[in-house]
């Protein structure tokens, strides 16, 4: 299946902290979306991988994603190299999105960064036709994304735009909190981690709050682009008074 976006994160619920409001927004339009997930977030305090693996599935089904993947690197450990760069092209050239969404060029959890500048490589490489990639002993047609866009994790960076939410924020939460192991829940008895309390939910719904407020909506997820973005109408602008 030809996708128009493939969300990437290298830890299960990545991608629903980081973007998951604008793929409700994309599927409500429509677009055929993804998501692949690097390793299966065994490194986590709380829960396991299996746990993951269940959890990764319900927040999928939350957001309406039928296609979601993950690469079983290791977490923590996995290189910027070619064994995994390789990884990764196979699933662009697999699922051919037009747009791929990644983790933060830089942030607090060392792999974010990693994993960020690993997906941009592999999106290049992926389009240069001596590499050559099989899945199952079928070869592999080229293929490079026409953008690469990193939404914002943990620490702020300035974004090169944002995509009003402000519909999905609810549903965002909700895919959140399909990670039960993870984030608050007062029925788990598990150490207590930065990202398992109250005000860590409510910071990310903070943060969404004030990108919107930059555009004028209640909620927005903002994103850093690697190439100048144009517009073909000023019609295209979101318009607003503040």
């Amino acid at each position: 299946m030809k996708l128009d976006i493939l969300a990437i994160g290298v830890h299960p619920d990545d991608v629903e902290l980081g973007c998951s409001g604008t793929l409700l927004s994309a599927i409500a339009e429509g677009k055929k979306v993804g998501i692949v997930d690097l390793t299966r977030g065994e490194l986590g305090t709380r829960g396991n991988a299996e746990t993951r693996k269940v959890e990764s599935r319900n927040a999928a089904d939350i957001l309406g994603i039928e296609i979601r993947e993950n690469l079983e690197m290791a977490d923590g450990f996995f290189q910027n190299d070619e064994a995994h760069l390789r990884k990764i092209i196979q699933a662009i050239r697999k699922f051919k999105p037009t747009i791929v969404l990644a983790n933060a060029p830089e942030d607090r959890h060392p792999d974010h960064g990693r994993s960020s500048k690993m997906i941009s490589d592999a999106a290049f490489l992926s389009g240069l036709r001596k590499i050559e990639t099989s899945i199952d002993d079928v070869s592999q047609e080229l293929w490079r994304p026409a953008y690469v866009f990193h939404y914002i994790q943990d620490r702020f960076l300035q974004p090169s735009f944002v995509v009003d939410i402000s519909k999905y924020m609810d549903k965002k939460i909700e895919s959140v909190m399909a990670y039960t192991t993870q984030f608050y829940n007062p029925d788990l008895d598990e150490p207590q981690t930065y990202i398992s309390t109250p005000q860590f939910l409510e910071s990310i719904r903070a943060r969404a709050m004030m990108l919107g407020k930059r555009i004028g909506v209640e909620y927005a997820e903002g994103y850093i682009s690697e190439k100048m973005i144009g517009i073909s109408s000023f019609d295209n602008i979101l318009l607003h008074t503040t």
